[in-house]
């Protein structure tokens, strides 16, 4: 499952059970999951 079908579908949920209100939160929870997944850890991986 892609991070767009999943905004998809759980907006959809949220709007199915009357919270359309959950729709900015799901966004940024969306956004956050593509930066983390486009993120570099390996850069430096030495502990601290």
């Amino acid at each position: 499952m892609t991070i767009e079908d999943w905004l998809k579908a759980a907006v959809a949920d949220a709007e199915r059970r009357g919270m359309p209100e959950l729709k900015p939160l799901l966004e940024a929870i969306a956004r956050a999951t593509r930066a983390l997944r486009a993120a570099d850890f390996a850069d430096d991986a030495a502990p601290r």
